[in-house]
């Protein structure tokens, strides 16, 4: 189904949230989400260290009760320059049925561009292991290659910028393009996006403005809620919270 193929590309593609992401050297502890948006960031998790994103998530058109899910995303550090991660709804819920959503899998490539900038490429296949009879799946495997430049900007401002295919094995990919901004203040934070999906053989063009405030109450934790502005009548829109966690070293 177009919806649940780009949900499931939105959990593999979320964007940094709470205090600004550096590509200065930080506390390996220190959590570096990628929620809340749609978009990603050119860092990773350190090496050996444990990373969840977890969320609620409200969408519809006349009603946010048309569609409930709780979306996760486990990232794992495998070295400097590497991460995996392993994304999706975990479970959802539509006026079609509920279960667990299509899970896939993720590889961040990145590297320093100098101080302040950093570049990256996330490759992510998702299996279908959410039931496409009920709307909960693409019934298919699908990829998605995704180019991902950041940048650290005076007065606490930081950028993403994300560009590449989706929906690959669907037909014609769907092209994805995102530009985001986050502005931290102590504890707490901003981050706005600008995103597009083409049109192709995974679903028709969907494009929106979210919105978000972050909080850090400590290192390791974040808490993010917002809301996706849609662009055009008969989109859902949508609301959201999550709670990123870094479990620490794990070997």
């Amino acid at each position: 189904m177009p919806r649940a193929l780009l949900r499931s590309l939105g959990a593999a593609a979320a964007l940094a949230g709470a205090e600004t992401p550096t590509a200065v050297a930080q506390s390996p502890r220190e959590a570096n989400p990628e929620r809340p948006t749609f978009a990603t960031h050119a860092y990773a998790v350190a090496p050996a260290y444990a990373e969840l994103e977890q969320g609620r998530a409200a969408r519809g058109v006349a009603s946010l009760r048309e569609e409930t899910s709780w979306d996760g995303n486990l990232k794992f550090g495998i070295s400097h320059h590497a991460q995996g991660a392993i994304f999706g709804p975990v479970y959802a819920r539509t006026a079609a049925g509920d279960g667990i959503r299509d899970l896939g899998i993720a590889v961040k490539l990145r590297t320093a561009l100098s101080p302040r900038a950093a570049a990256a490429a996330v490759t992510s296949v998702t299996a279908p292991t959410g039931s496409a009879a009920r709307g909960l799946g693409a019934g298919r495997a699908l990829g998605a290659l995704t180019g991902v430049l950041s940048a650290d900007l005076p007065q606490a401002f930081h950028v993403d910028v994300n560009a590449g295919p989706q929906g690959i094995g669907a037909g014609e990919p769907q092209w994805f393009l995102s530009v985001s901004g986050s502005h931290a203040l102590g504890r707490a934070g901003v981050a706005v996006e600008v995103f597009q999906f083409t049109s192709g053989g995974g679903g028709p063009r969907l494009a929106g403005v979210p919105g978000a405030v972050t909080l850090r109450p400590v290192e390791w934790v974040v808490v993010d809620a917002g809301r996706v502005a849609r662009t055009r009548r008969g989109k859902p829109a949508q609301w959201f919270l999550g709670l990123p966690t870094n479990f620490g070293r794990l070997f």
